[in-house]
């Protein structure tokens, strides 16, 4: 065998274990056969209505940051194109004038050179609205959903309305480099449920693990009968949805370290859900097209 030909069955056999090796990080993207995720939805209305008092009123949207990805590490096979991944933290307004908030963004500090742009007038507005809320939740312990949080500048006088769940708390590392001072959370008491929990009146949470060991969904139904589901990072755009799609496994197994099976059987029950009842409003964590057609149907009222 000449030596012309050794190295072309070399170059082929490279090839081949590249091409597989791209096709199996960065496009692959089949749903497992034996994931399993449920929302029932008859409970979690049934749940919302548990806790004493009005329902929210109106939604409020603050973009604080945003991310630049490339499309397939949003979703597989998406190609190389740059996609903005706006960071917002949500504002529920109740009748009588109390509020809860649903995520707390990241201050430019833990963002750093990661973020493509940041808006300190809204951060500003966010960590205000920290200051006044009755209840704070996050639906999972990532930087850009907690970061705001970590950060506050009073954390001990807003830490009685803070409800961090159990894995939240257990899984400090997911939140690098945001990060509670020393000492912050002794005697902390966090939530622990096993499927739903309501936590104001029109607000259940749902645990959702997989992208995080802490991930939460959060239903709200508002005082008008409207229904949002904020479902952070399960998806980060509506689109891992339509597909069942998740991100790049290059993205999900070697970066976030994921339960990439946990995710895809949450995705699953996402289209599920959406076809069944397209009149529930699924918020993806970054989609700005999600958001800004609610904004402009009136479900949700931008800035705070």
């Amino acid at each position: 065998m000449g030596w012309k030909r050794v190295a072309l069955i070399i170059l082929a056999a490279v090839a081949i274990v590249g091409g597989g090796a791209y096709y199996w990080l960065i496009v692959e993207s089949h749903a497992p056969a034996d994931g399993h995720f449920a929302l029932d939805m008859e409970e979690i209305r049934r749940l919302a209505d548990v806790k004493p008092g009005s329902k929210a009123v109106e939604i409020d949207a603050e973009k604080v940051a945003a991310f630049s990805f490339p499309l397939t590490a949003v979703i597989a096979g998406g190609g190389w194109k740059k996609v903005e991944m706006p960071v917002y933290s949500y504002r529920l307004v109740f009748p009588d004038g109390g509020t809860a908030i649903i995520d707390t963004a990241l201050d430019a500090k833990v963002g750093g050179s990661q973020l493509a742009s940041f808006d300190a007038a809204a951060y500003e507005r966010m960590s205000a609205a920290l200051d006044k809320a009755s209840l704070i939740v996050v639906t999972h312990e990532h930087m850009d959903h907690i970061g705001g949080l970590t950060e506050h500048a009073d954390l001990k006088r807003i830490l009685p309305a803070v409800e961090l769940t159990q894995e939240q708390v257990d899984h400090p590392e997911r939140s690098v480099p945001a990060a509670f001072p020393e000492g912050a959370l002794n005697g902390y008491k966090p939530l622990v449920y096993d499927h739903y929990l309501a936590v104001a009146p029109g607000v259940v949470l749902i645990k959702s693990p997989g992208h995080s060991p802490g991930s939460q969904m959060v239903y709200v139904q508002k005082a008008d009968g409207t229904e949002v589901l904020f479902i952070g990072d399960v998806a980060w755009k509506f689109r891992n949805i339509e597909l069942v799609r998740e991100r790049a496994r290059l993205v999900t197994q070697f970066m976030l370290k994921e339960d990439r099976e946990a995710v895809f059987a949450e995705l699953g029950e996402l289209h599920r859900l959406h076809e069944a009842e397209p009149k529930i409003h699924i918020v993806p964590g970054h989609d700005g097209e999600v958001v800004d057609a609610l904004e402009n149907a009136g479900v949700i009222k931008a800035g705070f």
